[in-house]
């Protein structure tokens, strides 16, 4: 019975360190697309586990008055499913998170929840270099003036 438990608890041992942890960082432009073309930059800052990732996510739109898209704030914490390796230098991702949210147009203000899907890929540039695309559609609270948000970026993305 002793030797079960020893060659149970060295297997424990060994798949707790074969998920060696990997980190990343993003900087990101791009556009939010709802209800109109506008800016949007923020940062991104990960950690995954082989296929399993969760990232922390600071993003911020623009606004255009004339066409009547507010501005748009989301902090967010996301989870990914993702490839282990880049096939091919490109390693493709699904995420979901939810978050909190701030909508301004003019005088109106609006804060909540926001929940956000989406996925995208990372392709190897050079090293730890990488290119970020990403795609996502955040529900906002009741209170915001357009929902779903649709958002689509660019960014530099090294991992370590």
């Amino acid at each position: 019975m002793t030797n079960v438990r020893a060659i149970a608890l060295a297997g424990l041992l060994c798949l707790l360190m074969s998920a060696q942890a990997r980190a990343d960082v993003t900087g990101f432009i791009g556009v939010n697309t709802t209800p109109a073309n506008r800016q949007v930059s923020g940062f991104a800052a990960g950690l995954g586990l082989l296929i399993v990732g969760f990232e922390f996510e600071y993003s911020d739109t623009t606004n255009n008055p004339a066409a009547g898209a507010p501005s748009l704030k989301v902090g967010s914490g996301n989870a990914l499913l993702q490839t282990p390796i880049a096939f091919f230098g490109f390693q493709p991702y699904v995420t979901t998170g939810v978050g909190v949210y701030s909508e301004t147009l003019g005088s109106q203000n609006d804060m909540g929840l926001a929940y956000n899907a989406g996925g995208g890929v990372k392709i190897s540039l050079a090293g730890p270099l990488r290119l970020r695309v990403d795609y996502r559609v955040f529900t906002l609270g009741s209170g915001a003036l357009y929902s779903p948000a649709h958002r689509v970026y660019a960014g530099i993305n090294l991992k370590f």
